[in-house]
């Protein structure tokens, strides 16, 4: 009797362990707000991965339309390097905007990049945002939104002496995508 009793115990303590998980698991899956970023963006990143990348995508620098955009796409950047990426031209200052949902996975200085923002949104891609002025009130970890300020256009890391413009470039397994036809797709 006393080893089915504490069989059951057993039993019962695993299933409220479970329980537990799996009411935190939906809370953070479906965004209860009271849950910080730190616990959700686990959950986060799940859902992210199983969502198809993006076919089309918003401007990330604020003010500027799809038709002022230049496909600098692949262009010469040196004897061994291409550009990966196109840059966006604003003034000093002009708020950077998360491109899509996602996690902040890194903000870093860099000697080529400056001041940089990676964000992981939908289909596994990461977004490079480069030669930031300063970062908004982004940290790693946090989850965004599209249209979220990230950081301000500038000209820092190997863009000093250019005027200031946001490096912007997509990553995905394969290596490095154009992200001109996704800015500029209706």
């Amino acid at each position: 009797m006393t080893a089915r009793l504490t069989r059951l115990s057993w039993l019962w303590r695993a299933t409220k362990r479970l329980a537990l998980l799996v009411a935190l698991g939906a809370l953070a899956w479906w965004g209860w707000p009271r849950l910080p970023d730190g616990w959700r963006a686990p959950w986060h990143i799940v859902r992210l991965s199983l969502q198809p990348a993006p076919t089309a995508l918003p401007v990330p620098v604020a003010g500027v339309a799809p038709q002022q955009l230049a496909d600098t796409w692949g262009a010469s950047r040196g004897a061994d390097r291409r550009h990966e990426g196109i840059d966006i031209f604003a003034p000093r200052g002009t708020p950077v905007l998360s491109a899509t949902e996602g996690v902040v996975t890194r903000l870093d200085t860099t000697p080529i990049g400056g001041k940089v923002a990676w964000v992981l949104g939908p289909g596994r891609q990461m977004h490079y945002y480069a030669h930031l002025d300063g970062y908004a009130a982004a940290a790693p970890g946090k989850l965004v939104a599209p249209g979220e300020p990230l950081g301000y256009v500038g000209n820092s890391g190997n863009a000093r002496g250019t005027p200031p413009h946001l490096h912007y470039g997509i990553y995905q397994s394969g290596g490095a995508i154009n992200p001109y036809p996704l800015l500029r797709a209706p």
